[in-house]
């Protein structure tokens, strides 16, 4: 799943061209998704001036200035900017037509959202009861110290926990905590001020990095100029079972938390 990196880096591609333009129309070829998209969204956004384009942990919000129109790309979903001419693909299901060009939606497993929330956004059900944003001004080290105080949760899962933190999937939680140099299952309420610290800054380290890159290639994703990411390639333990460390040259290895694969250096992230 487009994780935090993937959504902003999508977010930056399709600011410049939608942006304070004017919706000419909406084209909805197949309204199923996750949830079905409004039927009278096309009738409400035409013509419409599209004031803002942002982020809230893994949703893109286009703010329409009555509402927002809230946008999240699923399991493998994407959204590109494409010729508003460009024959439309089997997967291709809706445009946001801005005047020679469109905001296009590719979801083929059908699992992404566009929905609508009139005024504040919010207040809308999929955003009221999100975390804190960890590029925000206000996660660092003091801001985990007084909330993961009495945890007894895997520091990983506390990290994951959107409605703490959003934005950090299991990809960023893994790199970040081998960063920080914490084991991930070192149970949160644990952590003194120091390891605290040094958590909050290796995930904002490692999510600007992924940034940095584009994101990383999960499955379909690119972002929206149709390139895919490439921080998959600076990976330091995700994904790279027996393959050695690249600070201690050990294995590193792959262990199940919750029924999700984590992977770390056993002997740089010793539970302390």
């Amino acid at each position: 799943m487009p994780e935090l990196p993937e959504v902003e880096t999508t977010c930056r591609g399709i600011r410049p061209h939608a942006e304070g333009r004017v919706l000419g129309g909406l084209v909805v070829r197949n309204a199923n998704l996750r949830q079905p998209v409004p039927a009278e969204l096309a009738s409400i956004l035409a013509g419409r001036r599209l004031e803002r384009v942002w982020r809230r942990a893994k949703y893109l919000l286009f703010d329409f200035g009555s509402g927002t129109v809230i946008v999240h790309l699923g399991m493998s979903g994407s959204l590109r900017v494409v010729p508003a001419n460009e024959p439309p693909g089997r997967h291709d299901h809706v445009d946001f037509v801005f005047g020679a060009q469109a905001l296009r939606l590719r979801d083929p497993r059908r699992f992404g959202l566009v929905a609508w929330q009139a005024g504040d956004a919010t207040v809308h059900p999929l955003l009221a009861r999100l975390g804190i944003e960890p590029l925000g001004d206000g996660f660092e080290g003091g801001w985990l110290y007084r909330h993961t105080r009495g945890l007894r949760a895997p520091i990983k899962h506390v990290l994951m926990d959107s409605h703490r933190i959003v934005g950090v999937g299991n990809i960023y939680a893994s790199e970040s905590l081998f960063r920080a140099r914490i084991h991930p299952l070192e149970a949160a309420g644990r952590l003194g001020p120091r390891r605290c610290a040094r958590l909050a800054e290796a995930v904002r380290e490692t999510l600007s990095a992924a940034i940095e890159a584009g994101g990383s290639t999960l499955r379909d994703f690119v972002g929206g100029d149709g390139r895919p990411g490439y921080f998959q390639q600076q990976y330091f333990v995700y994904g790279r079972e027996d393959e050695p460390c690249r600070v201690c040259e050990r294995p590193v290895r792959r262990i199940l938390s919750a029924q999700r694969s984590t992977f770390l250096c056993p002997h740089c992230q010793r539970r302390g």
